[in-house]
């Protein structure tokens, strides 16, 4: 029991924010000094048992996974303002259900070329594995995503009438005028502020209840997603005239396509400012005095990412073996990058391409299929003693 208990002390120093692993499915170390020798052996097999047993907690990124079988109470990792807030709006959640699977196409775009490439797990409630405990700039980025893509998704729904509580931007309304002189509010502006409000309310309130250092930054990462939504705004306009001179002009406010956001998030991911806790524990500071501070657009992270070579159970690493890489790249997507100079294998397969297109009038393009030898390159593997290191 004295092994034991030096175990569970070292184990409490790196429990997660999410409380104690088991916490109230067995009896305490305590209870079971108190019971009979066999009480204390089998005592002591659960709480190993326990201890190895790795907790990760679930979100409710799941619920892109679900789809149409959306059901509150089944979706694991929820808190209880959400879970009240999935009962009220089914709609809503059945949007959000849309946008996650958007967000998270997205962001595996995003980071294609990429060590990390953003990769999920099939029917695991987590969606990410353990990747997403270290609090680091893939952390960062996917939080900002996640709660981009939610904004997104529900302001689409909303504009095309798929929502009960929501219509088109009511603020939109009038006359107005921009450089190009006076127009009419008109159409159906997206209403992207109501966007933001659900999904503030919505992602937010697992964090909110916390207010530790990674709560904090998961909010701080949250908002700078949900502005981003909102940054790219398009005003559209239809003219009113006769042959089209634009006399009078009806406007309306429309959503970017949502790779604009990606590729805005993905600058932020690569200026990610390293922060720490403030002494009273409200808000951040640089890390390094020596950069600038973080802005309230910027991504913030605590921890160094791992460098993802190497699968990595413990930190929830893929490792690139097998990665498909490019041989004349100096980028990330370069072999002696992707490869963490391990090296590569060389492949030659058949491809079928099309080739000797003509135009047909009127009006088709007719081409024949060829087929082409093309080299693959991908990722060694590690040598086993290596492997063996990170597992």
């Amino acid at each position: 029991m004295l092994g034991l208990s030096r175990i569970l002390g070292l184990r409490a120093a790196r429990i997660h924010r999410g409380g104690s692993p088991g916490a109230g499915l067995s009896p305490g170390p305590s209870s079971c000094q108190n019971q009979g020798a066999s009480s204390r052996m089998y005592c002591a097999c659960l709480l190993l048992l326990l201890l190895v047993t790795p907790r990760v907690d679930s979100s409710w990124w799941y619920i892109g996974a679900l789809g149409a079988r959306v059901i509150c109470d089944n979706i694991p990792g929820l808190v209880n303002k959400q879970r009240q807030l999935c009962q009220r709006h089914p709609d809503i959640m059945q949007a959000i259900g849309e946008g996650t699977k958007e967000w998270i196409r997205e962001c595996q775009h995003q980071f294609r070329h990429h060590r990390w490439n953003c990769s999920t797990l099939d029917r695991d409630h987590t969606v990410f594995g353990r990747v997403l405990l270290r609090s680091s700039r893939e952390a960062a980025f996917v939080y900002a995503i996640s709660s981009a893509g939610v904004v997104y998704a529900l302001t689409r729904a909303c504009s095309q009438g798929e929502l009960k509580l929501c219509n088109c931007d009511p603020l939109r309304r009038g006359r107005a005028n921009d450089g190009k002189g006076d127009f009419d509010w008109g159409g159906c502006s997206d209403n992207v502020n109501y966007g933001i409000k659900f999904a503030k309310t919505f992602i937010d309130a697992k964090e909110r209840p916390i207010r530790d250092g990674r709560a904090l930054m998961n909010l701080h990462n949250n908002r700078c997603g949900r502005t981003a939504v909102k940054r790219f705004m398009n005003m559209e306009c239809k003219c009113h005239g006769v042959s089209g001179s634009c006399t009078l002009r009806t406007c309306w406010m429309a959503l970017s396509d949502f790779r604009k956001t990606g590729d805005y998030l993905r600058r932020k991911y690569n200026g990610a400012v390293e922060v720490i806790m403030n002494q009273d524990g409200t808000g951040f500071t640089v890390a390094n005095k020596a950069f600038r501070k973080a802005t309230k657009n910027d991504l913030v992270y605590f921890e160094n990412s791992p460098d993802y070579c190497l699968q990595d159970k413990a930190a929830g690493s893929l490792g690139t073996a097998g990665r498909v890489c490019n041989k004349t790249s100096r980028g990330t997507d370069g072999c002696e990058v992707m490869c963490c100079g391990r090296g590569y294998d060389t492949t030659r397969v058949m491809q079928i391409t099309k080739c000797e297109c003509k135009f047909k009038w009127c009006c088709a393009v007719e081409c024949k299929d060829c087929e082409e030898a093309v080299d693959i390159h991908t990722c060694k593997a590690p040598k086993r003693a290596e492997w063996l290191d990170k597992t």
